[in-house]
């Protein structure tokens, strides 16, 4: 399975990284070793002294799909979730600075946290929204879906042009402004309107 990531999707968060805008979605990719398996605690990695959480709603593909029109996308999707996208924001800038790949900061082990996939179907309006994290019960990121640049069913048409969209890839479709530098023995609670979908340690 692939983890297909956006990068840039929201406009606050392009501001407070002093990135550009871009004219078209920014697309990377996680491994499927990035997953943090159930029940265990994100470590630090070594490499890194600026480890950065980006909480987003993801997306499980649920059919093959290439060049999917927009109009059809809705269809590949049945299920949605919250997660991070934890960044080596140290390690990604001297990469940017250089010209090279972002996987070393962005698809290590553990970078990924995958939420409790949910029914989109209990939702009127999945460009409506609202997701959250908190760290240690305090809210430090909060977005509503109808701020992204690019909404779901776009991202998922625009990426199938590029990539076949197989049953079980997931797309991270973008963090809002709020990231943040984690520390050891904080919690990290993601929310999807109100609804809690995951809850994990940094160690």
């Amino acid at each position: 399975m692939k983890i297909i990531c956006i990068g840039r999707n929201y406009t606050e968060h392009i501001a407070e990284l002093e990135n550009e805008k871009p004219k078209d979605p920014v697309i990377f990719m996680k491994a499927d070793t990035s997953i943090l398996l159930k029940k265990q605690p994100f470590f630090i990695p070594d490499f890194s002294e600026e480890i950065h959480h980006e909480v987003e709603v993801l997306v499980k593909i649920n059919k093959l799909g290439k060049y999917i029109d927009k109009k059809f996308a809705h269809k590949y999707y049945n299920e949605i979730s919250v997660g991070i996208d934890f960044t080596a924001r140290d390690l990604q800038s001297k990469l940017k600075a250089k010209g090279l790949p972002w996987e070393k900061a962005k698809a290590f082990d553990g970078s990924a946290v995958v939420g409790k996939w949910i029914d989109k179907a209990q939702f009127d309006d999945i460009n409506n929204l609202n997701f959250s994290l908190e760290k240690n019960g305090e809210v430090v990121q909060q977005g509503n879906t109808q701020q992204m640049l690019w909404k779901i069913d776009e991202l998922i048409a625009y990426v199938s042009q590029y990539f076949t969209l197989k049953i079980g890839d997931i797309i991270f479709t973008g963090t809002p402004a709020g990231v943040a530098k984690v520390h050891a023995d904080e919690r990290l609670t993601g929310y999807l309107e109100g609804q809690e979908l995951f809850s994990i340690v940094v160690k």
